[in-house]
């Protein structure tokens, strides 16, 4: 990162620092005495973080407060924090039974974000950093996730996402979709084939919180040659297992 980059994010950083629940709404002038820079710079600085939601602006008084992106991420960290406590020691032993690869991922708008993951052993195995976006059409995280949402909310992520293909195995039909979402919900968990790495294949649960809220899905995944018809059986019931497991620490009570 160059150093005119570096300095940029770090006004943002220090025009975000200066919001606080005793003053959650500045003006720009306000900004700019205390971050140190003129009106003009604070005032375009914080016209850019408006567009990209990161400030919101009172279209009345025109000063500006935290805006709906930084709720967001907020959000993601304080649910996702408590979740990957809670669910280590579930996927470390989840790991040891398997030798497959274990992976957590939580939803972010149209796509799945990994935020914990324990490799395989194995010398051949399936590896993707945690942190990395994936469609939530292509795979059994994310097809578990689509079908355990609120129905209303999955339509709504069906009807403005496009069925781009990753792998000749990736789904491409939206009704096909909607009839293999209709089998993950009878059977409790979701089973892909190279959907989104065509050489994987992958077995994933729903996980729930105290509200019987959708937040996250478990996985295994290894490569396909691995999986045999015995295995993913096996795999089905131990995941659903563990993902009961950790939404029963989350407080969540199946009704």
């Amino acid at each position: 990162m160059t150093t005119e980059k570096v300095q940029i994010l770090q006004r943002v950083i220090d025009i975000l620092d200066c919001f606080t629940l005793e003053q959650p709404s500045l003006g720009v002038r306000e900004v700019a005495r205390k971050v140190g820079l003129s009106s003009s710079t604070a005032g375009r600085l914080m016209s850019a973080m408006k567009d990209l939601r990161i400030l919101s602006q009172d279209p009345v008084n025109k000063t500006y407060s935290i805006g709906s992106r930084m709720l967001t991420w907020a959000g993601i960290y304080t649910a996702t924090s408590d979740l990957r406590a809670v669910a280590l020691p579930v996927m470390v032993n989840l790991l040891e039974r398997t030798r497959e690869t274990i992976s957590l991922y939580v939803l972010e708008g149209k796509e799945r974000v990994c935020i914990e993951r324990l490799e395989s052993p194995e010398p051949v195995r399936i590896t993707a950093r945690v942190g990395r976006r994936i469609p939530l059409y292509a795979g059994s995280a994310g097809k578990c996730m689509l079908a355990f949402m609120p129905e209303a909310k999955c339509e709504e992520i069906l009807n403005q996402i496009v069925l781009t293909p990753l792998t000749q195995a990736t789904i491409r039909d939206k009704d096909t979709l909607r009839r293999d979402l209709a089998i993950i919900r009878k059977e409790g968990c979701a089973v892909s084939y190279g959907e989104w790495i065509l050489e994987a294949s992958g077995v994933a649960a729903p996980i729930f919180n105290e509200f019987g809220s959708l937040v996250a899905s478990l996985t295994i995944s290894g490569p396909g040659q691995r999986f045999t018809e015995e295995k993913i059986q096996g795999y089905k019931e131990l995941v659903k297992e563990k993902a009961r497991e950790i939404s029963s620490k989350l407080g969540y009570i199946p009704r």
